[in-house]
């Protein structure tokens, strides 16, 4: 299987780089199923209802949320009319939506997607990452009905990431980090055989302080006062993301590549 995903959706140049690249990179890539984080899609602070429609109508087979999941109150009713959207798993028991799914792909094939918020530095407290997923992992084995898994890792700390990569080698085929806007050089086949990148980085404009106009950021670092709210830049968006091919039988990776394609950053692509 060929999957594609895209780091963390920033506001409407990273909205406009997904629309404008995603149908041509799906076709020529060949690709059998796209997973886009979208939950810093709508002006930097979740996603809503509109632009979650827009980022599947340009290709994303699957939405996963964040921390930000909700900022959006739509949201909250919209998740439960839209299964492509994936909440974390360790969020609230009490919030709607799901935080995880079996999802048809190409050739009768599935592909479970499941997504964590990690618990080192995060503003909120959350359930305990690796016991949620775990239970995820065991009901659903690599290779039995699902010849893929892809697990995103929602976090501050790359430790912690790396961490849940180690914990999941062998029992998932992609493990792949977000929320921190920065791409990691990392990616790699662990020794498991599951397909590992600390941080995909963010779809967004890179002239920034991770995806917010410079000025506001400047001022609260440099004299410790906010004047304005954050707002996201809206120059040309880099898409930021993670290329994995797996083997059917095993589900486990065979290729990962980091995926840089337009804006600022350096070209990769497969």
């Amino acid at each position: 299987m060929k999957i594609l995903f895209l780091g963390d959706v920033m506001g409407r140049a990273g909205r406009a780089a997904v629309t404008e690249r995603l149908p041509r990179l799906r076709a020529d890539w060949g690709l059998d199923f796209v997973v886009v984080n979208g939950e810093n899609a709508t002006s930097g602070h979740g996603l809503s209802a509109a632009h979650a429609k827009t980022l599947l109508e340009a290709g994303a087979d699957c939405i996963t949320l964040g921390d930000h999941a909700f900022d959006q109150k739509e949201m909250l009713s919209y998740i439960e009319k839209e299964p492509r959207i994936i909440r974390p798993l360790n969020f609230s028991k009490a919030a709607p939506g799901k935080g995880y799914r079996l999802f048809n792909a190409p050739g009768g094939r599935k592909i479970l997607v499941t997504q964590v918020l990690g618990q080192v530095f995060m503003k909120r407290p959350f359930d305990d990452p690796f016991s949620a997923v775990e239970q995820v992992l065991k009901a659903h084995p690599l290779g039995g009905l699902p010849q893929a898994i892809l697990v995103d890792v929602h976090c501050e700390a790359t430790s912690e990431k790396m961490a849940m990569g180690h914990w999941c080698d062998g029992k998932a085929s992609v493990v792949v980090g977000t929320h921190t806007h920065v791409p990691t050089g990392d990616a790699q086949i662990l020794p498991g055989g599951t397909a590992f990148q600390s941080d995909a980085g963010m779809c967004g404009d890179y002239n920034s302080v991770i995806g917010m106009e410079k000025a506001e950021p400047l001022r609260r670092f440099i004299t410790g006062m906010a004047k304005d709210r954050f707002t996201p830049a809206r120059g040309e968006a880099t898409l930021s993301g993670l290329y994995v091919e797996t083997d059917d039988r095993t589900g486990k990776a065979t290729r990962v590549e980091m995926i840089r394609e337009g804006g600022r950053l350096q070209t990769s692509t497969p």
